[in-house]
C-alpha cells in the first residue's frame, strides 16, 4: 500500500526483456535506505517485488499482466521513474490510498501552465474515465493528485511547483503514455451494488413478436 507521494526519482539501469515480461534494474538512493529483498516498492504507480537488492539499486520481476496494463512495457534504460516505498502503519496518508495495481494507461494530450502551476491533460477510455470524478484522488505513474475537470474523453490534473519538481510528470512529451490508478472506492461500490454495463447488443429494442408478447401488446 502506498500514499503517492514520491520519494525519490530512480534511472533505470539494466531492462531484461522476456517474450511477455521483463526483469528491471533501477537505480536509488534513499529508496534503498532500510529496505530489504521482498519489499514493495512503487516504480512510476506499479507495485514492484525486490528480487534482488544492492547498496545504490533494486532488481524486480514485471509480470505480463504488468507489462499488458502499464508503461513499464514502454521503459528504456536511462528513462526516470518515480518511486515510492509501502507505507507504515502509523505513517501519515499524506495522498491517499493507492494499491500499486494499474487499471490503465493514459496519454498526455497537452501542458498549459497556469500562474505557478500547470495543467497536465490525460486523454484515455471510458473504463477508466467511469471512476474519474472531479475532486476526486487519482495516481499518475504513482502520483497522488486531485481531479480538476472530467469529460467524456479527457481528465485535467493541475501541478504545484513542489510535484513538478520532485516528480517526472513535467518532464515527459506529449503522447507519453502514464499509468493511471483510480481510486479503489469507486471500484468497491460498483461491485457491492452490482453496477455492470449492459451489453451493445440488450440496449437495442427489438420490436418482434417475443418483444411484444413480454410487454403485454400481445
Amino acid at each position: 500500500m502506498f500514499t503517492g507521494l514520491i520519494e525519490e526519482i530512480g534511472t533505470v539501469q539494466v531492462i531484461e526483456t522476456n517474450k511477455k515480461s521483463s526483469r528491471i534494474t533501477v537505480k536509488g538512493k534513499s529508496i534503498i535506505e532500510g529496505a530489504k529483498v521482498g519489499d514493495s516498492i512503487s516504480t512510476n504507480g506499479v507495485c514492484l517485488t525486490i528480487e534482488e537488492l544492492r547498496p545504490s539499486s533494486f532488481t524486480a520481476d514485471v509480470m505480463a499482466e504488468t507489462m499488458s496494463r502499464s508503461n513499464l512495457s514502454n521503459l528504456k534504460t536511462g528513462q526516470t521513474v518515480n518511486l515510492e516505498r509501502s507505507v507504515k502503519v502509523g505513517d501519515r496518508l499524506g495522498g491517499h490510498i493507492v494499491s500499486g495495481h494499474i487499471d490503465g494507461t493514459g496519454i498526455i494530450t497537452s501542458y498549459a501552465k497556469d500562474d505557478n502551476a500547470f495543467w497536465i491533460t490525460i486523454g484515455t477510455n471510458d473504463k477508466i474515465l467511469k471512476y474519474v470524478v472531479e475532486k476526486g484522488s487519482v495516481a499518475l505513474d504513482g502520483v497522488s493528485l486531485t481531479v480538476a475537470y472530467v469529460d467524456h474523453d479527457c481528465f485535467k490534473v493541475s501541478i504545484i511547483p513542489h510535484t513538478s519538481q520532485e516528480t517526472t510528470l513535467l518532464k515527459k512529451s506529449l503522447g507519453y503514455k502514464m499509468n493511471i490508478e483510480c481510486d479503489v472506492i469507486g471500484k468497491y461500490v460498483e461491485k457491492l451494488l452490482g453496477i455492470q454495463k449492459e451489453p451493445e447488443e440488450k440496449k437495442q429494442n427489438v420490436i418482434n413478436s417475443d418483444f411484444l408478447t413480454e410487454n403485454g401488446f400481445i
